[in-house]
């Protein structure tokens, strides 16, 4: 069963990256109303002039295609499936910046098969050497493995399709491979816990590095940001111990290298790192500026924009949980820690903000939730900006966690994810805004503006998940993917 539901989930992967990877036919996207209870659909300004470039793009690659078809082209990897799509007719439309990423992705591809035993790639042939046996044994016979090959970190703007194109690439990866894709804050909260685990040991990095290698030589890791200062300080030295254990990285990220944990505290220990990364990985950046998230249909959002409409959200969500009773519940996040639900039943919770982003809660913490529940009432979002920064890192967490998690999400709040975030905004832009002047009254909304070169990096993202989340094809995902797990459950 449990391989049946793996089959279910890259069906529905396939068919999430025909509406987000760049491919969607709708020209359609959401405009939230001051209502709230029903999105309004309008034309996309920009995308005749789109679908014109696409179409040209789409006949330049038919002779491609066309090799796919007869066989002319090597049989696998991830441009290969790609344009088998093509020719199938399963994809339309194509995007020039995705296509140019696509080729570095086969490239690499191609070099992991051909030098797949120099990389020790393969899971049965590796070394059974556990991760403190390894470093026990380094004590004595100091030893690294660089890999032969490099990996490649992929950023871009939001929207562009890079989580899409490295599952893609993820997906042809030949099943025998010491192979993993996870998201970073996933991996940063395994790394935390694995070093819980090993305290006492003099140098539990190089352990939890080994044991982390003996899983997995090619690591995947979606969505690379750094904003904690306990990440930034230890990830030169952790990162330093799996490339010398051979292990390649393929990244996503929405910032350039030079810009990661940019303005962070003791940066000058992290920047060796990014030394690091720019000597083991290959850096490209994706350059289309289109959105597709917000490409896509919102008839049956759940986003509610209004005060005082609570009872309007607890009445939604009573018909979500059926006939089954709502109760406070307790969810296990990690070490031993828990979470307490202040209502939750058939597979749903319910939160205000302040209970979820106003108290000292993290990715872990929101992790635990969703391991337990896919579907989250969020009752009165705010407008976010200075007087509660703090609240709004850990907002911008929670839509990622739900996000990776094809999570549902049910909330009402004072504005669009537009509007929720226009109060944050990077150094850049605070630079380039217009001053004000004795004879220019100053508006209120300019005491509350956030200067923060994070989150403003992240709002974008942010805003674009949010829509993505409130449209119909997002939701229809939803639906097929936790019915089938309901019923092999």
């Amino acid at each position: 069963m449990a391989r049946s539901l793996r089959h279910f989930r890259l069906a529905l992967q396939h068919k999430k990256r025909n509406y987000s990877g760049g491919f969607v036919k709708t020209r359609k996207h959401l405009i939230e109303t001051n209502t709230g209870s029903v999105g309004k659909l309008t034309n996309n300004a920009g995308f005749d002039r789109f679908r014109y470039l696409t179409f040209m793009i789409s006949r330049a690659m038919s002779a491609d295609a066309a090799k796919v078809a007869n066989g002319d082209v090597n049989g696998a990897g991830p441009l290969v499936e790609y344009e088998r799509r093509i020719a199938a007719g399963e994809l339309v439309d194509g995007d020039s910046c995705q296509l140019v990423t696509l080729r570095e992705l086969q490239r690499l591809y191609d070099e992991l098969v051909a030098s797949a035993d120099a990389c020790r790639l393969d899971r049965y042939s590796a070394s059974e050497k556990t991760g403190r046996s390894r470093w026990l044994w380094s004590r004595f016979i100091p030893q690294s493995s660089y890999s032969p090959v490099k990996g490649l970190y992929l950023y871009g703007g939001v929207g562009t399709g890079k989580t899409m194109l490295m599952d893609l690439f993820f997906d042809q990866l030949p099943s025998s491979w010491r192979k993993r894709r996870i998201h970073f804050h996933d991996f940063m909260l395994n790394v935390h816990s694995r070093l819980q685990k090993h305290r006492g040991v003099a140098d539990p990095l190089e352990v939890v590095a080994g044991e982390i290698s003996d899983e997995a030589i090619l690591l995947c890791l979606d969505e690379f940001m750094v904003t904690d200062v306990a990440d930034a300080l230890i990830l030169n030295r952790l990162f330093g111990h799996l490339f010398s254990d051979g292990v390649i990285l393929v990244s996503t990220s929405n910032r350039a290298p030079d810009n990661l944990y940019e303005g962070g505290l003791q940066r000058d220990l992290f920047l060796p790192f990014i030394a690091s990364l720019k000597e083991r990985c290959r850096v490209h950046e994706i350059g289309s500026s289109i959105d597709y998230r917000k490409m896509t249909s919102a008839e049956q959002g759940f986003y509610f924009i209004g005060k005082d409409i609570s009872g309007f959200l607890k009445q939604k969500f009573q018909q979500l949980i059926g006939e089954h009773t709502a109760s406070p519940q307790e969810v296990e996040v990690v070490m031993g820690r828990t979470l307490q639900v202040p209502l939750g039943a058939n597979g749903c919770a319910y939160f205000p903000f302040e209970e979820l982003c106003d108290r000292p809660l993290g990715a872990a913490d929101y992790f635990g939730l969703f391991k337990k529940f896919h579907t989250l009432a969020l009752e009165g979002v705010p407008i976010l900006g200075l007087h509660n920064r703090t609240a709004a890192y850990r907002f911008v967490t929670l839509v990622d966690v739900m996000y990776e998690n094809k999570a549902r999400l049910l909330c009402t709040a004072e504005g669009s994810p537009l509007e929720l975030l226009e109060r944050i905004v990077t150094i850049s832009d605070a630079k380039h805004m217009a001053p004000r002047t004795s004879s220019r009254s100053r508006k209120v909304d300019d005491f509350d503006l956030c200067v923060d070169n994070e989150l403003g990096f992240a709002k974008d993202r942010t805003i674009s998940r949010l829509t993505e989340m409130n449209s119909k094809e997002y939701l229809e995902q939803h639906a097929a993917l936790f019915l089938a797990e309901k019923q092999l459950s």
